[in-house]
């Protein structure tokens, strides 16, 4: 079974559009783990509406704000998932129909995969979220204009998908491409080199640290484009501050093991 990590805090309108995403779903077999950094009570609302409707079961861990701890929250979850496979999300992301479908294609053993996104700016996505609800079907009418009005950044991987081969696979570990809002890999890597460090606080390249670290435990890279994508809304920048420290913890334990 796969299991969704799905990360998010305070945007229960974004989180609504995910899970409704998530229950039109081509291959029905995985369950969603919130990994929820101390969001509000409407957060918790939103989740409780879909629990018993929802095809897949929902599971919902929370901790207190602390500022940005998504880290910490995200190893809970990995410890709380039941699938022997995981894909993490993000909850200002909507997915494709075939999103599980076409990550369970590309799980292989030894590998991990790090998705791509598509970008939708804010026109597009303050029209979505005044949605009842979500339909891929309407979403995609009139791609081509959704495209040359700027409303997504690409067309081509929402029209054409891409099955497995070596063209995929990553030679060496390369910081571009790891989105920590669309990757995934097996639970028992993931445990194999203790998850997400968890003194990694604040916004930026956790997902980058959680990556080369699997890489130097031996998992091999694939990319997930050209199959996977999901719909990134648009929000205002991540307070950044500590972006600049991580990536240079990140930097310091690559040089460590290139030594």
């Amino acid at each position: 079974m796969i299991s969704i990590l799905l990360a998010t805090y305070n945007w229960p309108q974004a989180l609504k559009l995910c899970l409704e995403s998530l229950a039109t779903q081509t291959d029905k077999n995985f369950e969603i783990i919130i990994a929820d950094d101390g969001s509000t009570e409407s957060t918790k609302q939103v989740i409780e509406s879909f629990k018993g409707s929802h095809p897949a079961v929902i599971k919902h861990l929370w901790q207190e704000d602390q500022g940005f701890r998504k880290t910490k929250i995200l190893n809970q979850a990995i410890a709380a998932a039941h699938g022997d496979y995981l894909v993490f999300l993000d909850g200002d992301c909507i997915v494709q129909p075939d999103f599980v479908e076409r990550h369970r294609e590309l799980a292989q053993k030894g590998c991990l995969v790090t998705g791509s996104r598509i970008l939708l700016n804010q026109t597009l996505t303050q029209e979505l979220l005044t949605w009842p609800n979500w339909s891929f079907a309407r979403f995609t009418e009139n791609l081509i204009g959704k495209r040359l009005g700027g409303g997504i950044n690409k067309y081509w991987p929402l029209k054409i998908k891409l099955g497995n081969g070596s063209w995929r696979d990553y030679k060496k570990f390369v910081w571009r491409r790891i989105k920590g809002c669309n990757m995934a890999c097996w639970k028992t890597d993931a445990e194999a080199i203790n998850g997400f460090d968890e003194t990694m606080t604040g916004w930026g390249h956790e997902d980058a640290d959680f990556v080369f670290r699997l890489q130097h435990h031996g998992i091999h890279r694939k990319s997930g484009s050209w199959s996977t994508e999901v719909l990134h809304l648009f929000h205002k920048i991540n307070d950044q501050s500590n972006a600049a420290e991580n990536a240079r913890r990140v930097r310091e334990k690559i040089m460590a093991k290139a030594l």
